[in-house]
């Protein structure tokens, strides 16, 4: 667990960045995307492509949000806002994203300022990842967007702790 996807997904303190007391346990439904591609804003574990190691000397299977999907363009604003330019849109769209606060942003400029003004391409049959305390998150921003073959499945569930139980 990391604080990437805080206050989502908690890890425990004393980690850096970490709200709980003990880390959330989720389930996520592996055959879900057997039958349909996972949507814009799902929280999906996956295995990392082989430049997460370079850029976040770790790897293995992390948990992010889905952010941009095949043939997106995703660029991030000087507020860290995130837009969206799908493959038949000439226009940005600005991504509704209730699950960042205000403060998170902040830190995410701040910390990331290199990603100001961005633009990333998402491939088709890609796609791209960012967690939600994205200061403390490395994400396809920094080691690009994941094959689908790499996604494992969808977060639908928190099972541990019990005060954190639900669904998704």
């Amino acid at each position: 667990p990391s604080s990437s996807m805080e206050p989502t997904l908690n890890c425990a303190k004393p980690g850096p960045e970490c709200l709980g007391n003990s880390s959330d346990r989720v389930l996520a439904c592996r055959i879900c995307l057997d039958f349909a591609n996972p949507s814009r804003g799902d929280i999906v574990v996956f295995n990392t492509p082989p430049a997460t190691v370079r850029a976040c000397d770790e790897g293995g299977t992390f948990v992010k949000r889905v952010i941009g999907l095949p043939g997106d363009t995703v660029k991030e604003d000087k507020d860290g806002n995130i837009w969206i330019r799908g493959p038949d849109s000439k226009t940005f769209v600005k991504l509704n994203e209730p699950y960042i606060s205000a403060q998170a942003r902040r830190t995410d400029v701040e910390m990331n300022s290199d990603y100001i003004n961005r633009r990333w391409h998402v491939p088709e049959g890609d796609y791209f990842m960012m967690g939600d305390n994205r200061g403390y998150s490395c994400d396809s921003r920094r080691w690009g967007p994941v094959p689908r073959h790499d996604l494992i499945g969808t977060v639908f569930f928190t099972y541990w702790p019990p005060d954190r139980i639900g669904f998704k």
